[in-house]
């Protein structure tokens, strides 16, 4: 599970081809069910068509992180299992909440954060 940051500008927020930008890593996740159940269902509501969402990108903006954020307090990252992908721990959290606050910066420098992961 990675967020990435990059100077590119992709044509949409889902299904984008990565191949020709140039990324920096911004935070990487390992089996934290519960993050990237939330980035699935951010991914649905943009338009998203991949069944699995499995090494698909999504966009992630400043109202989406100020989400993730409240979320994230909140305790409301939605309860996600499946093989492969073990169990969120409760302290995770601050690491959620570095990244939201990385991601912003990004987003204050120009560039897009997006989301993918491959499982």
């Amino acid at each position: 599970m990675y967020a990435l940051a990059t100077k590119a500008k992709p044509e949409t927020d889902v299904d984008f081809s990565t191949k020709n930008f140039e990324q920096e890593e911004l935070q990487y996740w390992r089996k934290h069910p519960n993050l990237h159940g939330w980035m699935q269902n951010l991914y649905d509501m943009k338009g998203g068509t991949s069944p699995d969402f499995n090494g698909d990108c999504v966009v992630l903006d400043s109202e989406d992180l100020d989400n993730l954020e409240q979320d994230i307090k909140d305790g409301n990252l939605p309860d996600t299992s499946g093989f492969f992908f073990g169990q969120s721990q409760p302290d995770e959290d601050e690491t959620d909440l570095e990244f939201v606050s990385k991601a912003r910066e990004a987003i204050k420098e120009g560039k897009t954060v997006y989301y993918t992961s491959w499982w």
